[in-house]
């Protein structure tokens, strides 16, 4: 999306996925100046949590300029790993605190370059619980999942 340098955008995240693992797209929805982008994918075999992490890292690269994004997801562990659990993630060598290779790291280090481009505000929302950019981004989600 063309924006302005640090131009405001709001962006609706979803990752879906039919089986974990399975194949699984993912959506977002990416508003700024009353004008809206809609993009989404999918992958033939992936889980749950790679399509969440894909919607935010798609959507933050599809940014052609620093912004100002407030960034929606109803993925806990999207805005959990990339506000906190991150640091010590990095901290560790890539490792949990059980000391076992942390999950879609590559994923993880793509999204903190991509946030590392903009200011980020993470916001929470309830997944399908009418907040109407959350279910865009999950009607895109399911258009993303390829055909068994």
């Amino acid at each position: 999306m063309t924006a302005a340098a640090r131009s405001s955008v709001h962006v609706y995240t979803d990752g879906a996925c039919k089986g974990n693992p399975g194949p699984g797209g993912w959506g977002a929805l990416l508003v700024a100046d009353g004008r809206e982008q809609e993009i989404y994918g999918g992958e033939r075999d992936t889980t749950n949590n790679r399509m969440e992490l894909t919607a935010v890292i798609r959507a933050l690269e599809s940014l052609d300029a620093p912004s100002e994004v407030d960034l929606h997801t109803d993925s806990q562990y999207v805005k959990q790993g990339i506000e906190t659990w991150i640091h010590n993630w990095k901290r560790n060598g890539w490792k949990t605190s059980d000391k076992k290779a942390v999950k879609n790291a590559e994923l993880w280090r793509e999204l903190e370059a991509q946030a590392a481009r903009h200011r980020v505000r993470w916001h929470w929302v309830k997944g399908h619980a009418d907040n109407p950019g959350n279910l865009r981004a999950d009607e895109l989600a399911n258009r993303g999942v390829p055909p068994r």
